[in-house]
């Protein structure tokens, strides 16, 4: 054969196409588990079975007229909350729009952290309307093997609602999500919602005047609720684990209503802490409302900041008003008026920690120096900074001497400029 006609079959060899099928991979069939023993104990004792193609979840319902009591509170005065908060002429992260779907939710679980612990319980409260009342609904988990089932059950993937909890930012939520990631083969996407955490708001509220902040102290304290009966939080674990595996589950009723109290609780803590927002609760002490008067601050709120802490200085004595006069005068300042600076600055003198009270000693050295323009007076607030920073045992060496260098060279330009 020719070396020509060696060429020409070469290339028709090359020009020859080669099909491979490449078969599409089969998603696996999902093995739904099979139902568990204890299936009709569990639905005599008062829950509803629920399937799907995920396996089997327990149900149950309750609803609760709007004039149900919880505590001091009628449910029905989360509307009188959501009318404040049309009303407002501020801004607040807390505000709810009157006709946004709210979800109250709470979970128990397994354990605290890591990727074993699982929901057994989600909890959910809702607003209906139409029968003026909340309704309650709770998802529990069958067995283990049925967490697709629970999950999906949940409708999370298709709501989107403020979602109100209790340390749900820090724990219930991202637990969730972590489960929900767990089956995201199976399951469609988890929705992300607005958040409102009420711990976050207590701690705001309730800063240096609550010991704890857990629910159960926060609903006695402030909301008029003792519970009876109540099982301790960290016995739901184990009495779920319990009932799985014995098919009892007399102690997980309990669990149930466990969760169902914290779910009441979190409309009746939504609607006192708008009412304190609102300065509509007497009975809170100046840290209160000092606390208040400083959030809305930190929202850059500034009137709404100074109205709040100006009603504190007029109805508490100056002893308790200390802190709030404090953190008026930095509103006074940040708003230019110095006179008033100077005497919430000076009246929050001898009433303040040690820290604060240095940076009111610095504040009124600056005002009296840069605005005032009266040396005499800068420079007897900062000799009383220099003796407080010196006399102060409880601050590191190191920074005393960083601070004593700072307001000694604001001692020396004073001097100069007089």
């Amino acid at each position: 054969m020719s070396y020509e006609n060696k060429i020409l079959q070469m290339k028709k060899m090359l020009g020859k196409k080669t099909t491979t099928t490449i078969k599409k991979e089969e998603k696996p069939v999902y093995q739904k588990p099979i139902a568990p023993s204890y299936t009709e104990r569990w639905e005599k004792a008062g829950l509803t079975v629920v399937e799907n193609d995920f396996g089997l979840v327990f149900k149950r319902q309750v609803r609760y007229p709007f004039s149900y009591q919880h505590g001091h509170y009628k449910l029905q005065s989360f509307f009188d909350a959501l009318g404040k908060w049309q009303k407002a002429k501020f801004e607040h992260p807390y505000a709810l729009a009157m006709n946004e779907k709210v979800l109250f939710f709470d979970t128990e679980t397994t354990g605290l952290k890591g990727v074993g612990t699982q929901i057994f319980l989600l909890g959910f409260l809702e607003v209906s309307k139409e029968d003026e009342s909340f309704i309650l609904t709770q998802f529990i988990l069958a067995d283990p093997a049925h967490e697709a089932a629970l999950l999906f059950e949940s409708k999370l993937w298709q709501k989107t609602a403020t979602v109100i909890t209790y340390n749900g930012k820090s724990f219930d939520w991202p637990q969730l999500e972590t489960r929900w990631t767990l089956h995201q083969k199976e399951l469609p996407k988890l929705r992300t919602q607005r958040q409102i955490d009420l711990l976050h708001s207590s701690k705001r509220l309730w800063k240096n005047d609550m010991e704890r902040m857990k629910l159960k102290s926060v609903e006695e304290e402030k909301l008029g609720f003792s519970r009876i009966g109540d099982i301790p939080g960290y016995l739901a674990p184990i009495i779920y684990l319990d009932a799985i595996k014995s098919g009892v589950p007399d102690a997980l009723m309990k669990v149930l209503l466990h969760n169902e109290w914290d779910l009441l609780s979190l409309i009746t803590l939504y609607v006192h802490s708008t009412n304190l927002l609102f300065e509509e609760a007497s009975e809170e002490s100046a840290k209160t409302f000092t606390n208040i008067g400083k959030w809305y601050a930190d929202l850059k709120e500034g009137p709404q900041s100074v109205k709040v802490l100006e009603k504190v200085t007029t109805q508490f004595d100056a002893l308790e008003a200390g802190n709030a006069q404090y953190y008026l005068a930095i509103q006074h300042k940040r708003n230019k008026k110095f006179s008033e600076a100077i005497d919430a600055f000076v009246a929050a003198l001898h009433f303040v920690d040690s820290r604060k009270k240095l940076h009111v000693l610095e504040q009124l050295a600056m005002i009296y120096e840069h605005q005032m323009k009266d040396y005499n007076q800068a420079i007897y607030y900062t000799q009383e900074g220099i003796k407080l920073i010196k006399k102060n045992e409880q601050w590191r060496v190191e920074q005393k001497e960083k601070w004593e260098i700072s307001w000694e060279k604001r001692l020396l330009r004073l001097g100069n400029k007089k």
